[in-house]
């Protein structure tokens, strides 16, 4: 491993991609949405189940991504149930400024900070972003078919 995998790959990293939560597609999801990588070809699928107030109730995840996007989509599995679309697109949005380097932290989503050395290496952001963006979009596609 050269300088940048010993710093992009570390242990707690590698952890989180071997122990993602969820990883059983729901059978009859309200709302269920893909993204993926064009850079690395990363993949994550979630599917929500919400309660009658919009918040998430029940999760399920496909990943097929590199080290950082599992890690990710582990992070977002394990705090994502009980979260409300808004909390949600806040998640995904102060991620994303994060590795963007407009903010200096995370947000208060635990445990991102973890991706601090990818910040320097912009084309693994999308990876990194793949399963907030699609559980937050997921979340909000299930709420606003509930108030129909």
């Amino acid at each position: 491993m050269g300088v940048m995998s010993a710093t992009l790959y570390n242990a707690t990293i590698l952890r989180l991609a071997t122990s993602i939560p969820h990883q059983t597609r729901l059978s009859e999801p309200q709302a269920t949405v893909s993204k993926r990588s064009p850079i690395c070809g990363s993949r994550v699928t979630v599917d929500v189940v919400v309660d009658e107030t919009g918040r998430v109730a029940d999760l399920g995840q496909e990943v097929r991504a590199c080290a950082l996007g599992q890690a990710a989509a582990a992070l977002m599995g394990e705090y994502a149930i009980g979260r409300s679309p808004e909390q949600l697109a806040a998640a995904r949005d102060a991620l994303t400024a994060f590795l963007a380097g407009e903010r200096d932290d995370p947000g208060d989503w635990p445990g991102l900070e973890i991706f601090e050395p990818a910040r320097r290496h912009a084309a693994r952001h999308p990876s990194i972003r793949l399963a907030f963006e699609a559980v937050a979009e997921a979340a909000a596609q299930a709420s606003a078919e509930m108030v129909r």
